[in-house]
């Protein structure tokens, strides 16, 4: 039923709601001083509150990566994670849930075992779904980071990938669009590489096959900032927090419109999705049936 398309949707993107992070940082002990998190508890609430009301219904509400902000191994991760499970329960349960897997939940240079605990916590690490016509990949992004302890692992993602997008063309999907933790690029293709993008030819590797697949968008977190750019018709989506803002932006959440031609997107504040729903100029594009 859901390889059809049914008309206009929208679905709500957050990332790194990182329970543990804004103590941490406003000490400046990233890695010891996630001992209190009660300020992203109360953002976490603030964001299901604000897609409860939502109306109509987002199709689903997608976390990309970063969960918590206890590493693997960490003192407060079990914690961590029992609190924002405890908040996410209260989502409206007609709105399903996806996760991501971010370089918090798995560690830097994740292994097997990290992997392992991860998907006994949230689901699988990588998968794919559809929605009214729409195909969607969800794609541990760590692999491709920092693969070295667990190369056999990124093997049978790229695999399962390539078998992914063969499916996608035989059923001529309306779009594909991807989900992972660390994007592409920040703003520009060809930038230089850091802590918060893709190695350049590993980047280059996946941006051409992306545009190869017809791929539309990629919508990503970890920059805790809003950016994005695009290449050859790839667009690169890049959402700030719900939790710990490194840059301008206010704790907030994406509302992304998929229409028969394109993908529309708008980032929104908690305060302003809270208070105002979505603007009229969104709801509009909803309300056109094909």
């Amino acid at each position: 039923d859901e390889y059809q398309w049914k008309g206009p949707f929208y679905f709500i993107q957050g990332a790194d709601p990182q329970f543990g992070l804004m103590k941490a940082w406003a000490v400046g002990d990233t890695n010891n001083g996630d001992d209190e998190w009660g300020e992203e508890i109360k953002l976490a609430e603030q964001a299901v509150q604000a897609i409860n009301k939502l109306n109509p219904k987002p199709k689903f509400f997608v976390l990309c990566g970063d969960l918590i902000h206890g590493m693997p191994g960490s003192q407060w991760r079990k914690d961590q994670e029992q609190d924002l499970k405890n908040v996410l329960k209260n989502t409206d349960q007609d709105i399903p849930l996806v996760f991501v897997s971010g370089n918090h939940d798995i560690g830097n240079t994740p292994t097997k075992e990290t992997i392992d605990n991860y998907c006994k916590n949230w689901g699988d690490d990588y998968f794919s779904f559809w929605v009214g016509g729409v195909f969607f990949l969800v794609l541990n992004s760590q692999l491709y980071f920092d693969s070295s302890k667990c190369p056999e692992l990124k093997q049978a993602q790229d695999v399962w990938l390539n078998e992914q997008l063969a499916v996608a063309q035989k059923h001529k999907c309306k779009h594909i669009i991807v989900f992972q933790h660390i994007p592409l690029f920040l703003k520009k293709p060809d930038e230089a590489h850091d802590y918060f993008n893709l190695e350049k030819s590993v980047r280059q590797e996946i941006m051409e096959k992306f545009h190869k697949a017809g791929i539309k968008a990629v919508f990503s977190g970890h920059y805790h900032r809003n950016a994005g750019g695009s290449y050859r018709g790839l667009e690169m989506v890049v959402s700030s927090a719900i939790g710990c803002q490194l840059g301008e932006d206010t704790h907030g959440l994406r509302v992304v419109v998929v229409t028969d031609e394109k993908i529309v997107h708008r980032y929104y504040s908690l305060n302003e999705l809270s208070s105002q729903g979505i603007e009229k100029e969104l709801l509009d594009m909803l309300a056109k049936q094909n």
